[in-house]
């Protein structure tokens, strides 16, 4: 899940106490939950309509070998002509806006497209697949099942780049990511470019859960069980192989699940992390320390209604019936529930 900028409402950052902190008694609830989907929910991602907020969108993928990409309205209703179907197991899904494609410019839903081996990229709103029947991914690997999906847009160019977690079966430790450009191919398709492998793996169970700071520069990834691994996200940048910090290591039930990225100004803001087992969000700063910008040490811990949720994403732009911004997670109820970002900061005591 990539982080898309929006700064509408700034909150005062808290400085919480480390493991003493405590978490709230009664889990918030959501302001919206959705229709079922058929199967099992994954990933979700805001599209932010750029003129009629209310006519904004949730995408969120039902993993199955008849997988689907669904489409929410802001009432959590499935918008079944826009929905794509049949998908093979679809896992994680990202945006990205404002992208030069043949002679225009649109938005673009990336996702991957498990058990085929290959990314899937579309058009907003409109859902048109613009990806001449998927961009493949991990060739030549012995790993080659895609699971998490981040997109990063280079700030100095506009170039648009897609970093792909995977399973663990046959994964290597180092090396775990691999990064393609994306590019317009001259006919209006998306074609992708390898550009680099790169972080470290724990081996311990999976690294799923990615989400990108385009602002500063850094992906986010979420080795299960160990830890949130941090590194720049442009394969151009000087040391951009180097591990920037490992965080998160303690605290957590088991898996490290969903990254979301609260922005509050330039450069501040919440990183918001899935503890599936405890049905807990814990959440760090996004700018660091006063001393360190790499070390994200524990703010507040919150308890959402939803259940295991292994996937979020979050905005801060103004959408009707949600203060303060909209944070969307999976719940195992085959639902996604959406939270008003105020509600969540009350009750982790960041309001």
């Amino acid at each position: 899940m990539s982080f898309r900028s929006s700064f509408l409402l700034i909150l005062p950052m808290a400085v919480a106490a480390g493991p003493s902190l405590t978490v709230n008694d009664i889990p918030v609830k959501p302001r919206v939950v959705t229709t079922q989907a058929r199967y099992d929910t994954d990933d979700p991602a805001i599209w932010v309509h750029p003129t009629d907020p209310a006519q904004s969108l949730i995408l969120g993928t039902d993993k199955d070998l008849d997988g689907a990409l669904l489409v929410f309205g802001l009432d959590g209703v499935e918008r079944k002509d826009l929905s794509v179907r049949g998908i093979i197991r679809p896992n994680n899904v990202d945006l990205a806006m404002d992208i030069a494609l043949g002679e225009g410019r649109v938005d673009v839903a990336v996702l991957t497209e498990r058990f085929a081996h290959r990314l899937r990229a579309y058009s907003l709103p409109d859902m048109r697949p613009i990806d001449g029947g998927g961009i493949p991914i991990f060739e030549g690997d012995r790993a080659r099942d895609g699971m998490g999906v981040a997109l990063y847009r280079r700030p100095d160019d506009a170039a648009l780049f897609a970093i792909v977690s995977r399973s663990d079966f046959g994964a290597p430790l180092d090396c775990y990511l691999h990064q393609y450009r994306l590019v317009d191919d001259g006919t209006g398709t998306l074609r992708g470019l390898f550009v680099r492998a790169f972080a470290t793996w724990s081996g311990k169970k999976e690294i799923e859960a990615l989400a990108v700071d385009s602002e500063l520069g850094y992906v986010y990834a979420s080795d299960e069980t160990h830890g949130i691994r941090k590194y720049f996200a442009d394969p151009a940048a000087e040391d951009a192989e180097d591990e920037l910090a490992v965080f998160g290591t303690e605290g957590f039930a088991r898996d490290h699940e969903g990254i979301s990225i609260y922005p509050t100004g330039l450069g501040t803001g919440f990183i918001v992390v899935s503890d599936q087992q405890a049905d807990t969000f814990r959440i760090f700063p996004r700018e660091g320390t006063a001393t360190d910008p790499h070390d994200h040490p524990l703010l507040a811990v919150v308890k959402l209604s939803t259940d295991e949720s292994d996937g979020s994403d979050v905005t801060a732009a103004t959408l009707p019936g949600f203060p303060g911004g909209l944070f969307v997670a999976m719940s195992t109820d085959k639902t996604f529930h959406y939270y008003a970002w105020a509600d969540i900061a009350q009750a982790a005591g960041l309001d």
